[in-house]
């Protein structure tokens, strides 16, 4: 996934048309559009979707893309039993998104690297919430880029219950290569959500970045998370009825449209397997690192 040249005419236009747009008000209007059930409004936002982005619809549960109620439904569609096979060995940490690397490594102190030249704080990532940033100072990081044509739910990478959650409310630049090569500190800046897990003496946590059009975000502990208003931080309470504690490989979230998720280790807690970096695709189950 290698970015453009942030210096070309064309992504400097592109990364300043974005400073310009009313980003949430049009990703606003693509979620009310994407969850429309008119069959002729969604069939024609599924067509024109796989005409561009050919999704391999083999390892849907339901293959027929026509066959969803909404845009959404199709875009957040279930994979088939089976079609993602995961490492069950303990010490596996497996790939929660289907995706590509956008960057992998050890944080330099509070540093996370974001593109060439662009680095930005877990303290700005984390919203100022000082004892988690002091447990993954100077941790593992890896950030997860989801294209549109990608599958769109969140996995778990390891077993976990769920100790804290909450919003982050900020902007929704896009976040492919390009504007990742240019916005500072664009996955501090965006809006997401921050999930803390525990797996007996071991935190790790996902967080779940926005972007442009970017409907909507989900989990399976506080339901549709955004769009909200008004957009202020906020914890995020777990429904009633759910269970705080999911298996490796168990859903926790979705999103509509393609997003970013970034994963957080302590330090020592993992080496990352051979051969990852910037472009690397990467699949639902696949074993990103083992614990140390």
């Amino acid at each position: 996934m290698s970015a453009p040249d942030p210096q070309s005419a064309s992504a400097r236009a592109f990364v300043a048309l974005q400073y310009l747009l009313p980003q949430h008000l049009l990703t606003a209007i693509v979620h009310r559009v994407t969850h429309s059930r008119l069959p002729l409004l969604k069939n024609l936002l599924i067509d024109s979707f796989v005409g561009g982005y050919h999704p391999d619809m083999s390892d849907a549960a339901q293959p027929d893309a026509r066959a969803y109620e909404s845009f959404n439904a199709f875009f957040t569609r279930a994979l088939r039993p089976g079609a993602r096979p995961w490492d069950a060995d303990r010490k596996a940490l497996v790939s929660p998104v289907d995706g590509a690397v956008s960057q992998l490594g050890a944080l330099d102190g509070d540093y996370l690297l974001q593109a060439k030249g662009h680095a930005y704080t877990l303290d700005a990532l984390l919203d100022g919430e000082a004892p988690w940033v002091t447990t993954f100072r100077g941790g593992s990081f890896a950030t997860l880029y989801l294209a549109p044509f990608n599958y769109h739910r969140i996995h778990m990478p390891l077993p976990g219950t769920l100790r804290a959650a909450w919003y982050v409310p900020g902007a929704l630049f896009s976040v492919n290569a390009t504007t990742a090569a240019s916005v500072p500190s664009l996955f501090a800046r965006n809006e997401r959500v921050v999930c803390v897990f525990e797996d007996g003496p071991l935190t790790f946590a996902l967080v779940l970045v926005g972007a442009l059009f970017v409907g909507s975000m989900a989990t399976v502990w506080h339901g549709e998370v955004t769009p909200r208003s008004p957009r202020r931080r906020a914890l995020l309470a777990m429904r009633s009825a759910a269970t705080a504690s999911l298996a490796k490989a168990d859903e926790m979230g979705r999103f509509n449209m393609g997003s970013t998720v970034i994963l957080l280790l302590p330090p020592g807690a993992a080496a990352w397997q051979p051969g990852l970096g910037p472009g690397t695709p990467v699949r639902v189950g696949q074993t990103l690192a083992r614990l140390t």
